[in-house]
């Protein structure tokens, strides 16, 4: 009678060891399922990767042929006035193709979204400015720009260029003058001469 206790536990055993392989499959066929569902997501990303990249270029050059585009009339301008002093003596025609090229080259900048920065008369800024001298101006507050060198240039609200500015300081104090009292005295008597 000792064995039949025995035939039950066989039959639970072999009931769980099913039980346990079926679970174990199931767990293998998920494992399966997220690692096909990894490599698509890398895929996915790889292309991506590759997509923005050829979108970037094609932009940038995209950008570059706008802004060649916008250049070659000032280029054009250039050639034509060269071209119109040849021969010539006069340089007014010169002078007017310079202005010409000149009003073409600030279009040319403006339509690309540059905006020019001209601070005479303004109060100094390190952030828009470059200092390159200062000078005293009477009847100028100190800090002020008074003489521009190089104009600066901001794009969508980038500094490109900061201007290259005089700025102006206060006045020196004019130097003592010796006392009415007090002679100046070059060559003292007993001085060797």
């Amino acid at each position: 009678m000792e064995d039949s206790p025995a035939a039950p536990d066989a039959g639970d055993a072999t009931l769980r060891l099913n039980q346990l392989e079926t679970e174990l499959e199931a767990a293998l066929a998920r494992a399966e399922q997220q690692r096909d569902a990894q490599l698509r997501l890398a895929a996915e990303l790889d292309n991506l990767r590759r997509r923005t990249q050829r979108e970037i270029e094609t932009e940038r050059r995209a950008a570059l042929e706008r802004c060649v585009a916008e250049f070659l009339p000032v280029k054009d301008g250039l050639e034509l006035g060269l071209s119109a002093s040849h021969g010539s003596s006069d340089a007014a025609p010169v002078v007017d193709g310079l202005q010409a090229t000149l009003r073409l080259f600030g279009a040319a900048l403006e339509r690309l979204g540059v905006e020019e920065l001209d601070p005479t008369g303004t109060s100094f800024d390190p952030e828009l400015h470059e200092a390159v001298a200062v000078r005293a101006a009477a009847g100028v507050p100190e800090g002020q720009v008074i003489g521009v060198l190089q104009r600066g240039y901001r794009v969508a609200g980038r500094i490109i260029r900061p201007a290259r500015v005089v700025v102006s300081r206060a006045p020196l104090p004019p130097e003592p003058e010796p006392n009415q009292g007090e002679l100046a005295v070059e060559n003292p008597p007993d001085a060797p001469t």
